[in-house]
């Protein structure tokens, strides 16, 4: 298994079991993160610490979540970035489109809080 899901209490957390998100896996990952979201899911977390690389295939599986969990009026977060990953998310000018937290406890606090706030608007 190359990915391993669990369901939380109002979110879903997938974390990468690959050490290189490219051409290879992303495609895999895409399909399961477009199943959750279909399947009901609208706030998920990547959380990617056990991922050492990551090519613009994986960057692709990773803004296709972040649409439809928007689309979705939900959340997505990414967590764990290795350094390597963060730097390319940062050359590509990702970082201001997604949100990243250091920790998966960081990213599911912020999808919480997150939540609480369209309680809110509602």
């Amino acid at each position: 298994m190359k990915y391993e899901i669990e369901q939380k209490d109002k979110v879903v957390v997938v974390k990468t079991k690959v050490e290189k998100l490219d051409a290879l896996h992303a495609p895999e990952l895409k399909s399961e993160l477009v199943l959750l979201n279909k399947s009901g899911q609208r706030n998920i977390i990547l959380d990617m610490s056990e991922t050492r690389y990551c090519d613009s295939s994986g960057l692709s599986a990773v803004l296709v979540a972040n649409r439809l969990c928007r689309d979705s009026n939900g959340s997505f977060v990414l967590c764990g970035l290795q350094a390597t990953v963060q730097k390319l998310i940062a050359i590509s000018q990702l970082d201001s489109v997604l949100k990243i937290t250091p920790t998966l406890n960081e990213a599911v606090d912020l999808v919480y809080m997150e939540e609480v706030e369209r309680d809110l608007e509602n």
